[in-house]
């Protein structure tokens, strides 16, 4: 099966090879080629010297990969002939992020990339991309999968579905991670658990943690040292994970806690970098110094990748007391191995439970049935298919249809090229307080970004 990684040159990628290496030791392995596609040679180069490291460890202990990597210069020349298309691309570069947070805080709000005015800028530029994406997909490989990690991801996954139908699934690594630390905080394993979550991309619980026959999810709310034990336990405190009855996605700490999380952020921004800046800083010195030392591209990736997750939501974990990232969440294991498993079910069509993001289909009540959520999915030959879960909490729902709206705003801005209907997402958004820091925010970021003046040319 070829599959082909759209953003090869994404500071990720490694992973993805990594896991795929793994798993080629497998007789049943599905990928046997890989084609790298990115629009940065200079990136594309320093990820192939990490990605040829990586192989030379594996022809060490395993003997030669059956497992081909090759880089096409052209979209459509990459797409020909796929099984599976990973899109994990970043409209605008790390750059990009840097302005969204800094066009928000200088409007006196959050500008995190996925969340609030950070995340509708990302999305009002990303769309236009990802929909001829999934056009160029559905023309050229019109019988691929396609599996999205471009953020934000749910709202990418519903633009592409628009044209791709079913066979696009969005993945995120928060709900397996979430619930992979809740397992183990009562020494569960958490491969043997399952787990009832529920919502949009970073915007969902974890309702219930089955094992054993009954869920134990009553027992870790119950247990106050269980509940220090973990990331999300700390970060939102067991009184308020008690009066929920559920495990918040940890990106609802911008909403639970927003005043905590946006002086947070802004006392970076004032005095130090925002996590775009700290971000741009760290993969800037790695490709530099990849291009400069491609014998040592590996060494010089893990080490940034360690740094990058020891900083992972820093602001807000500061803001939560200083709460410390678990060592086991350093190692990676997350989206890498959602991805993998996804490719898995459907190449050899064995039935998986997975949860990921895809088209409702009356699974969440509440939302259409072209809404896509992020819920457990049965995922087999026939692609994933959601099962029915149980209605959100009238305060959960609540928030879910309000930030479900915004997307669908941002939408409707891409498709008419609306500045209206961009100024209606700005202002629904629950992380905006004001219609005049909405206007603010749309001319702030028309000024950051030129090009959204050829996506909204209309008032």
């Amino acid at each position: 099966m070829r599959l082909t990684i759209l953003g090869g040159g994404g500071f990720r990628v490694p992973l993805v090879h990594r896991a795929l290496l793994a798993d080629s030791l497998r007789a049943d392995a599905p990928v046997t080629e890989v084609v790298l596609f990115d629009d940065d040679p200079r990136r594309l180069a320093a990820i192939g010297a990490v990605l040829e490291r990586q192989r030379d460890a594996h022809r060490a202990a395993h003997g030669e990969p059956p497992l081909a990597v090759r880089v096409e210069s052209g979209l459509e020349a990459a797409l020909r002939g796929s099984d599976m298309v990973f899109s994990a691309i970043r409209v605008g570069g790390t750059a990009g992020r840097v302005l969204d947070e800094r066009v928000a805080l200088a409007a006196g709000v959050l500008g995190q990339e996925t969340v609030g005015a950070g995340g509708i800028s990302y999305g009002l530029r990303t769309l236009p991309v990802a929909v001829e994406i999934a056009r160029a997909v559905e023309r050229v490989a019109p019988e691929a999968w396609t599996i999205n990690f471009t953020n934000p991801a749910g709202l990418v996954t519903e633009a592409m579905a628009r044209v791709l139908g079913d066979r696009v699934v969005g993945i995120c690594d928060s709900p397996v991670g979430l619930g992979r630390r809740a397992a183990r905080a009562l020494g569960l394993d958490p491969a043997r658990a399952r787990f009832d979550y529920a919502g949009l991309n970073h915007l969902g619980w974890l309702r219930g943690l089955h094992a054993d026959g009954r869920d134990r999810l009553p027992d870790l709310l119950a247990d106050e040292a269980a509940l220090d034990s973990f990331e999300e336990g700390r970060l939102f405190g067991a009184a308020w994970l008690r009066a929920l009855g559920a495990l918040p996605n940890e990106y609802l700490h911008y909403y639970y806690l927003a005043r905590e999380s946006l002086a947070a952020v802004a006392g970076t921004a004032d005095g130090g970098r925002t996590r775009g800046e700290q971000i741009v800083e760290q993969q800037r010195d790695f490709y530099r110094a990849a291009a400069e030392h491609p014998e040592r591209a590996y060494e010089l990736w893990d080490r940034t990748r360690l740094e990058r997750e020891e900083t992972y939501m820093a602001d807000n974990r500061r803001a939560a007391g200083g709460v410390r990232r678990e060592a086991a969440d350093l190692d990676g294991g997350g989206y890498e191995q959602v991805a993998l498993a996804v490719m898995r079910a459907v190449a050899r069509d064995e039935p998986t439970r997975l949860i990921v993001n895809v088209r409702n289909r009356g699974a969440l009540p509440g939302l259409d049935a072209d809404a896509v959520v992020e819920v457990p999915c049965l995922v087999d030959g026939s692609g994933a298919r959601p099962l029915a879960v149980d209605p959100l909490a009238p305060h959960q729902a609540a928030l879910v249809q309000t930030v479900k709206a915004v997307d669908r705003e941002v939408m409707e801005a891409v498709r008419t090229g609306s500045r209206t209907a961009a100024l209606r997402a700005f202002a629904a958004h629950p992380l905006v307080d004001s219609v005049t820091t909405a206007r603010t925010l749309l001319d702030g970021y028309l000024g950051a970004f030129p090009a959204l003046a050829r996506t909204l040319p209309r008032p």
